[in-house]
């Protein structure tokens, strides 16, 4: 070592040096008397590497500070999730998902017990807490209510959907048996699945229902340019399994924002499946190639309605600017062309990955975002034409029953299903290193889902949740879906006041308390 590296050591520095080298020596000589005792020798050499390495690198000034001690900050880092998620975080501190709304998916997917003792752990009086008005007079909730026909006037296959299905999810960012169990699930429940972007792949055809999604990539129906291949298209739409046609304008996570798979990622599999070059990188752009405007968002969708021989078509959005939306649906109007479901997709909504300053700060959440497409289509007088699909954060009865008195017909849930395949929110979904084998392409970890065992949970997720639906429907004295409705919710937006969400989103007049009656 030099005299100008030595001045700038501090004492310890100097003390973990003289340590080690006094260590190695008194090593040496017990290995000279004894060969047995020669493993210690490891303990020092390696002290000695570390504290030289760190003390001569210059990416972290921690580590070169202060060597050894300074790795410690590192190593907690690198477990603080499992330390705050396992010993620290409470039952309703964790996000994006507390412990309580993990919990009920995992009981629910599990067939184990649902129940909750003691009392309410959430605070009726906090600024924001929403609850819902029971009827003293209970009625029975009607089981088969539970579906909705989707298909407008123009559609020649309408679907009989469940309320509640299995929101976008690409194959590519999860593992084929994560796709497989969910697909499964979906058959053995009678609901949907939605495909994600990624094209359909052979794992989604395990005889479940789909919702084919077609993002601006156009994967699965794009030529060799990545524009959109009617004879593609016209091909996988009428599959039997595809029940609807979905098209991704924006979603909640990351709106406006394209998409990129890396050249590593893009095996002859995902090439064959989503119809690109393998072993390339391919960019999704933000915006869609085969229109750009309105009027031209609904001639496509006119045409995808022919080519798929009269199946629902719609589009998924995160609403933005609102007077965008607007322009769709004054554009509606004055074509006679409607879409069959409009997906509104909360600024809530989940992915595998996205810059923080989308997926933190930018969309409408999706409380705010339904009544305003609600309101904006009956001033249309379009709103019986079309159905409103929900999506972001939806995994209890209480949250679908809210949807759907803010305007929803249905829901999806992405992040519920994947609790109930055995997510434990581990947040490396964009890493390939997810521990429970969903979001991975690893066969080491991806094996580790048993698909038959996986698919009875989401099945029994979906069953236990549509039947606690209905508890919660006839506790509050509807009987079908269409009798929810928004004045029955409540939320307190002050220390002393609990407002409907018809006061707070439909801009009711406040309700009055009645007068006392002179006697």
């Amino acid at each position: 070592m030099t005299t100008e590296k030595l001045k700038h050591l501090t004492r310890p520095f100097l003390l973990i040096w003289l340590i080690s080298l006094a260590s190695l020596v008194i090593t040496s000589v017990f290995v000279a008397a004894h060969l047995w005792d020669g493993i210690l020798l490891f303990i020092p050499l390696v002290l000695l590497f570390v504290v030289a390495y760190d003390t001569f690198q210059n990416k972290h000034s921690i580590r070169k500070n202060y060597p050894l001690i300074g790795r410690l900050r590192y190593l907690f880092e690198s477990v603080r999730p499992e330390l705050r998620q396992y010993f620290f975080e409470g039952e309703l501190d964790g996000k994006p998902f507390n412990r309580r709304q993990r919990s009920i998916v995992y009981q629910r997917a599990k067939n184990e017990k649902q129940t909750v003792s003691f009392g309410m752990q959430d605070d009726p009086n906090r600024i924001g807490y929403e609850w819902a008005a029971h009827s003293v007079y209970p009625k029975q909730a009607k089981a088969d209510s539970l579906r909705v026909t989707i298909g407008n006037s123009s559609c020649k296959q309408p679907y009989s959907s469940s309320i509640f299905n299995i929101g976008a999810m690409s194959y590519g960012a999860l593992s084929k048996t994560a796709v497989s169990s969910l697909n499964q699930g979906a058959a053995l429940g009678q609901f949907a699945q939605n495909t994600g972007e990624g094209g359909i792949s052979d794992y989604h055809l395990h005889g479940g229902d789909l919702i084919w999604q077609i993002g601006t990539g156009y994967f699965g129906c794009r030529d060799a340019q990545g524009y959109f291949d009617e004879l593609l298209f016209a091909e996988k739409s009428n599959l039997p399994q595809v029940k609807m046609v979905e098209i991704k304008l924006s979603q909640g996570a990351k709106p406006g924002h394209g998409g990129l798979l890396p050249a590593h990622k893009n095996t002859p599999e995902i090439a064959r499946i989503r119809n690109i070059e393998p072993y390339t990188t391919v960019h999704s752009p933000a915006a869609h190639t085969a229109f750009a405007t309105a009027k031209e968002l609904l001639v496509f969708i006119k045409r995808l309605r022919e080519l798929s021989a009269g199946k629902p078509i719609g589009f998924k959005i995160c609403i933005g600017r609102k007077e965008e939306f607007e322009e769709i649906v004054h554009q509606m109007a004055l074509t006679g062309i409607y879409p069959d479901f409009i997906t509104v997709d909360g600024a809530e909504g989940g992915t595998g990955a996205a810059p923080l300053e989308f997926i933190d700060y930018m969309g409408m959440s999706l409380a705010d975002a339904l009544p305003f497409v609600n309101q904006c289509l009956e001033e249309y007088g379009l709103r019986n034409e079309i159905k409103l699909l929900a999506a972001g954060k939806i995994i209890t009865a209480f949250d679908i029953a809210k949807n759907l008195a803010l305007g929803a017909d249905a829901c999806y849930s992405a992040r519920g299903m994947m609790f109930a395949l055995g997510c434990i929110q581990a947040l490396q979904c964009d890493s390939g290193k997810c521990p429970v084998g969903i979001a991975t392409q690893e066969k080491s970890l991806y094996k580790g889902i048993d698909i038959s065992d996986k698919r009875v949970r989401v099945a029994n997720f979906h069953k236990n949740t549509m039947q606690s639906l209905l508890d919660f429907m006839g506790a509050c004295g509807f009987e079908t879906p269409e009798e929810i409705e928004p004045k029955s919710f409540f939320r307190r937006t002050a220390p002393a006041l609990n407002e409907s969400f018809e006061t707070i989103y439909f801009n009711k007049e406040k309700e009055h308390k009645q007068q006392p009656v002179n006697r």
